[in-house]
This record gives structure tokens, sequence and C-alpha cells, in this order.
């Protein structure tokens, strides 16, 4: 009997793992559903187990490939490998709060050789549906010290402490949440209601695994946002699909789904996202979201079961 038939009840165990999955678990509506599920959560060690059966390799960032700003060890030699074999690896990743640019400068720090047609980003995406939009003025949720660079031919205006400054926008984009805070929260919210606009959200996680614990990401605050307003905004970023529009135009049109698999720490972005979007999929079991916590505990409550379940990259 696979993993997915089995009933059980166990829950997560980790205070921290337990919200954050109670808490995507509460937005599931705003999701997208799955199209094709999982074949039942095979287990395996690495990817090296499972590469064979796959051409194309769609990596998740954080949980994946580095945690905060450490690398996974040995994930830079098996994405080597994978490389060396032709394999096609991307890093499909909800990174919005910093450039391209600053991107891959990081990846190559931490070991890993990607050239930019090799990197898939929410910001991206992002990028692409404000350019689909007409001329705003935009309030943006970002860290200065990050800076705008691809963003800078936008008309943006950062978003702080003044009131003045949410009435005069004509849109909201919500892109880093690391300087945010509860009163600007407070602001943003009265401003939809006193005057509803789009909202943009260019990383739809709602936490991110760091060196310390879960940091609190802008897929968080939109949706809170939307649950006190309803107002709903527009994701961009897994698990939505327009992330994965991208990275299929990354990959060889002769490569079929099935021979494709997303890899990823968090049910509700990485492996429902795949699902939506009919590619295979693999958790990540003790790195990321679920380190330390019940794997099979938060598969059975959330019905999201992936193809392959890997105690690490």
């Amino acid at each position: 009997m696979g993993l997915c038939q089995r009933a059980r009840g166990d829950h997560v165990t980790l205070s921290d793992t337990a919200q954050a999955f109670e808490a995507y678990e509460a937005v599931r509506h705003r999701l997208p559903q799955a199209r094709k599920p999982g074949r039942g959560g095979e287990r395996a060690e690495t990817l090296d187990d499972i590469a064979d059966l796959y051409d194309a390799f769609f990596l998740d960032a954080f949980g994946v490939l580095n945690i905060g700003e450490t690398a996974i060890p040995d994930v830079a030699e098996r994405v080597a490998s994978l490389q060396a074999r032709n394999k096609r690896v991307l890093v499909v990743s909800n990174a919005a709060s910093v450039p391209q640019s600053a991107l891959l400068e990081k990846y190559q720090r931490l070991g890993y050789q990607f050239d930019s047609d090799d990197v898939v980003t929410s910001r991206a995406a992002l990028l692409r549906g404000l350019e689909d939009e007409p001329h705003r003025k935009w309030g943006v949720m970002s860290v200065r010290s990050s800076g705008l660079r691809d963003l800078e031919r936008f008309d943006l205006t950062y978003l702080g402490d003044d009131p003045a400054a949410y009435d005069a926008v004509e849109g909201f984009v919500l892109i880093g949440s690391a300087d945010w805070t509860d009163a600007r929260q407070t602001l943003l919210e009265n401003a939809l209601r006193k005057q509803p606009r789009p909202v943009f959200v260019g990383n739809p996680d709602m936490v991110a695994p760091r060196e310390t614990g879960f940091s609190t990401e802008p897929g968080h605050y939109a949706h809170q946002l939307a649950d006190r307003t309803g107002i709903s905004p527009d994701f961009f970023g897994k698990p939505f699909e327009n992330i994965y529009d991208r990275a299929f135009r990354r990959i060889d049109t002769d490569i079929p789904r099935a021979r494709v698999l997303m890899v990823g720490d968090s049910l509700h972005t990485d492996i429902l996202g795949a699902q939506h979007v009919g590619i295979a999929s693999a958790l990540i079991s003790t790195y990321g979201f679920f380190a330390g916590a019940d794997v099979v505990g938060a598969i059975e409550k959330s019905g999201i079961c992936p193809d392959h379940i890997l105690t690490r990259p």
C-alpha cells in the first residue's frame, strides 16, 4: 500500500513547522488545484537514486540548494553530476527580493554553476506581469538595501511608515518583507479598505527556512490582507502556473512532462505547483520546511502526496 493510501493520524511535530503548515492549509482555497496527483511517495536517499527517471530537474533553492546563506552539504556535487550527464537542471525559486544577477553571484559563492538561463524566479514572472499592466504608480514592499535594478523602469515608491505614501499609489507590489512590520501591514490594509487597488505578490511563500528558523515572507502578508480586506492578490511564483510556464520555455520541447521533476521542501508550493502543471515531484524530508518534523503526517493531512520523498537533495 502506498503512502497516500495509508490511514494514520500523525501530525507535524515542531511548533514552527506546524504553525506554517496550518497557515498554508488555511489558504488552500486561494491555491491552484492538483491536476496530476503523486504516485505514492516512493522513498529514496538522494537525487542520484532517481536521476535515471528524469531528463529535466526543477530545483527549489531554499531547502534544496541552501538554507539561508549556507549551502546544503554535497548538493553542489550532485547538481554538477546531473549537469555532467546532460540533464537539464534549473533553479525554480520564489526569489523576488533580489535581482537575478545577485542570485547568480550567491549560487556561485555557494559552489553551484548556473548560467542566467538556468535560474527562473518569481521576480521574473512578476516583471512580466507588471509589463502587461497599464502604467501605474506602485507602492513596493521591499528592502531598500536589496535595490531595484531590473524594477527601476517602473514607477515605484518604497512603503515605509508614512500613511501618505499608501494613499498616493495606484497599486501595491510585495517582493521583500525582511523589514516589514505589523504597523506597516496595518497601513496597507487600511489603505486598501479605503480604496481597493491591485496587489501583485512576487513571492507567494508564507515562510522560508533560514539557519535559525523560519522567516516570514510576502505571501503571509498577502493572504492576511486578503482575509482582512477582501482584496484578491495576484500571485507570481510557485505554486502558480506563471513561473512554471517560464521554466518550460527553458527546456527542450522534446522532453515530455513525465520526464520533468520538481524538487522542493514545501508541499503547498513546490509539490502542489508541480501537480498543478502535470510534472513529477520530489519532497525533501530532512532539510528545509520539514526538517525534524513528521512529513508523513503532513502529507496525509494535506492530501498533497509527492511522487518521491528524498531524505536529502
